[in-house]
């Protein structure tokens, strides 16, 4: 009895000693997968790829191209200048939708791979959930233009950002510098009639 006694306690020593040094048991790291898998979702299901994910142009219009998820606005493409708006139309995309046009100037779809130097990877977890609480990139930066639902994403619980997050931390990181946004032109200046 004395020796059952003395190994049962070995046991919850091993255990808390294991729990203490920061090794959880397997069955408090299942929520990761969980996050991971919900974010997954979230990423989809708001469409994030519509913008997000270069295209190509399939038999029933643009498909995301694979190799490119969620890597923004591809590098090196050479747009014309936007059309300028007419009548009720004030925005513009280009063909493959990583480019947007309107009063504010033109934005670019940010590259949301987990690549050091030219996605999200070196932003953490409280970084991409302040730039969408607050519309700032890195959360304290310039303003997230549109089309860029933020304000709508801002409603989402920190969990769900978080668990967004997770998900764009297991995608295949792809190095690709996006542009950074373009002022909106300059309204043409009127000038005096001549006498």
């Amino acid at each position: 009895m004395k020796r059952l006694v003395i190994l049962c306690g070995g046991v919850v020593l091993a255990g808390a000693s294991l729990l203490a040094s920061g090794c959880a048991p397997k069955a408090a790291t299942a929520s990761a997968p969980a996050s991971v898998e919900r974010g997954k979702y979230l990423v989809t299901a708001m469409g994030c790829g519509d913008c997000h994910s270069p295209k190509q142009m399939g038999p029933q219009g643009p498909v995301e191209v694979e190799s490119r998820l969620l890597s923004g606005h591809p590098e090196g493409t050479q747009l014309p200048p936007p059309p300028a708006p007419s009548g009720p139309w004030i925005a513009s995309a280009s063909g493959d939708q990583t480019a947007w046009a309107g009063p504010w100037g033109v934005s670019f779809a940010t590259n949301l791979t987990p690549d050091e130097n030219t996605g999200i990877g070196s932003w953490s977890e409280e970084t991409f959930v302040q730039a969408l609480k607050t519309g700032r990139h890195m959360g304290v930066a310039r303003p997230i233009l549109p089309p860029m639902p933020w304000t709508a994403m801002r409603h989402l619980s920190d969990e769900d950002l978080r668990s967004m997050y997770a998900y764009l931390r297991t995608i295949p990181p792809v190095h690709n510098r996006v542009p950074e946004p373009l002022p909106p032109a300059a309204p043409p200046v009127a000038l005096p009639a001549a006498p």
